[in-house]
């Protein structure tokens, strides 16, 4: 049987899963190219190579390891979804993976899907995983978010979407990818390399999907932090990286769900954020399920965390 999220995030700590060779082949890992993305346009974010490229080394991955899980992504990608009737909303989705690896399926693909049903257009990032040998490890992540929100706005009249209101919307680890955005938009994190570069990659508005928030003991999720700073990491690290400590008032406004037995990202995640953005008073709608648990995706079919997108669909449209 091949493997699946949950076992997959169960045995981060095993060797066979993370990778040890000093220097694996490039056939052995799993780049954006192999993958069959359901007829979607690509937008490559950078001029070869993207920064930080000279440490990096792709991972060695067993023989089940899935397609839908994407490592070794030496060229950050994102992945246009068009709805048949566009109405100029749109949104940069950040699958989750601790990190480790892209959960492109149904933390991507089926996003895509449900949502362009609703006339917003959707685009997949595909980003660089930190703990593959890049340089500025930290940043790596959000290099690419910000990368991707100026990229995308530069070519908005040929997507057709309006810039100013493109948003983000992130699961997981993906969800402290977005968070981050949402927080650290205008921090420089690499050298402009051409025009797109001078727009914002401030986002209008920011979703948190069974986010994770904070690297802080004891709440952290630790596989997550393991994966974007290292083992160990120093207090300061790990509190540049908490984006629950850097909410301010000229953030944008914020939609969060979490289900409240999520085992592996506990709720308190959300329900920090949501305290940080109301002492900051910024706008926020929280939902929380009681059942779900993590990595619900689009939500379970007949459970309350199936609402969760008709929920953000008509928060979006106020």
């Amino acid at each position: 049987m091949g493997l699946d999220r949950r076992h997959i995030l169960q045995g981060m700590a095993s060797a066979s899963l993370l990778g040890t060779a000093a220097s694996p082949s490039r056939a052995d890992s799993v780049s954006v190219a192999s993958v069959r993305w359901p007829s979607a346009e690509i937008i490559p974010l950078w001029p070869d190579p993207a920064p930080g490229h000279a440490g990096f080394r792709p991972p060695e991955l067993p023989s089940d390891w899935p397609a839908r899980f994407l490592r070794g992504i030496e060229r950050p990608e994102v992945h246009v979804f068009r709805p048949s009737h566009p109405d100029g909303r749109s949104v940069l989705v950040c699958p989750g993976g601790a990190y480790l690896f892209v959960s492109i399926e149904n933390e991507g693909v089926d996003v895509a899907n449900a949502f362009n049903a609703h006339g917003i257009t959707v685009f997949v990032l595909a980003y660089r995983l930190p703990c593959e040998g890049w340089a500025a490890q930290a940043d790596v992540p959000l290099q690419d978010a910000q990368r991707a929100m100026r990229v995308l706005r530069d070519r908005a009249d040929g997507l057709g979407i309006d810039p100013a209101q493109l948003g983000i919307l992130g699961f997981s680890a993906g969800g402290h990818l977005a968070a981050t955005l949402a927080t650290r938009w205008m921090k420089p994190t690499y050298a402009p390399v051409d025009t797109a570069d001078r727009l914002s990659a401030r986002p209008a508005h920011a979703a948190f999907i069974y986010p994770v928030i904070t690297l802080q003991d004891p709440l952290t999720h630790h596989e997550s932090r393991r994966n974007l700073l290292g083992d160990p990491a120093t207090a300061a690290e790990i509190a540049e990286q908490s984006p629950e400590l850097h909410v301010a008032s000229d953030m944008p406004r914020c939609f969060i769900a979490h289900a409240s037995d999520d085992e592996a990202v506990p709720v308190d995640h959300s329900l920090l954020m949501q305290a940080a953005l109301r002492q900051a008073q910024v706008r926020q709608e929280v939902h929380l399920f009681e059942t779900g648990n993590h990595a619900f995706g689009m939500g379970i079919a007949g459970t309350p965390c199936a609402e969760w997108p008709h929920l953000y669909n008509a928060w979006l449209r106020r």
